[in-house]
């Protein structure tokens, strides 16, 4: 069922009070994840960031754009986020951090609708690692895309890291404005690793890779009009992306 979950992502990273991450993964997962479902979006992931603890990283598909205005309405005017979103908001400083994405490539470790999903009041946090990179443009047509799958793509895998998910900005109005989105042009890629162990083996591969050092990071950056997000998340206890 993946053709129905994602052909619209959006990738939302907020910034959330001191301490207050636990209390909103807390209710995320108690509440939002079948509380949005129900309306037709897939809440594919969501995590913690390792390297900011007051970061909540998550991902919301649709099957198209129609879905995606229609789904936000019923459920931001619907009694699950009357009830608790309260709760939700008290946690965070910002939640404006969001791109409208589409898929370039999704593989089998990219989570389908019907996805096994941990129910709800599970604890254990898994120790799997999601990592991936936010690379920001100038404009879909800068051949980015396809110097990333030709050049970039696979150095990654080569040193343990191939991408389960690309993601690039998909052109289209905000038809949810109550819930604003960054004006950015992006490719976004996913990967993960079994433990951070594995991960810390792939960027002593990455560091050690003269191709990399010498040809593609510096390219990189000369495609890039702002410096790369690098991420680095652990899945929350019911995230099917893990």
């Amino acid at each position: 069922m993946r053709e129905n979950c994602c052909a619209v992502v959006d990738l939302r990273q907020y910034t959330l009070h001191p301490g207050r991450r636990d209390d909103l993964i807390r209710v995320f997962d108690e509440a939002f994840v079948e509380g949005q479902e129900q309306y037709g979006m897939h809440v594919a992931g969501q995590f913690r960031d390792l390297d900011d603890p007051d970061r909540f990283v998550w991902f919301r598909g649709f099957p198209d754009l129609p879905t995606r205005g229609e789904a936000l309405s019923s459920f931001y005017s619907g009694p699950v986020w009357k009830e608790r979103g309260g709760e939700a908001n008290a946690t965070m400083l910002d939640s404006d951090n969001a791109l409208l994405l589409r898929p370039i490539e999704l593989g089998p470790g990219y989570p389908a609708v019907d996805a096994p999903r941990p129910p709800i009041g599970t604890t254990d946090v898994p120790g799997s690692v999601v990592v991936g990179a936010v690379y920001h443009r100038g404009s879909l047509d800068d051949g980015f895309a396809g110097w990333f799958a030709a050049e970039v793509v696979p150095i990654l895998a080569e040193t343990g890291a191939a991408p389960v998910a690309v993601f690039e900005t998909l052109p289209a109005a905000n038809n949810f404005p109550a819930l604003p989105l960054r004006d950015e042009t992006v490719l976004a890629w996913f990967a993960v690793f079994g433990d951070d162990a594995r991960y810390d083996a792939h960027r002593r591969a990455l560091a050690e890779s003269v191709l990399w050092r010498e040809r593609i990071a510096p390219e990189l950056d000369r495609r890039s009009v702002a410096p790369v997000q690098e991420l680095r998340l652990r899945p929350t206890a019911r995230s099917q992306f893990r």
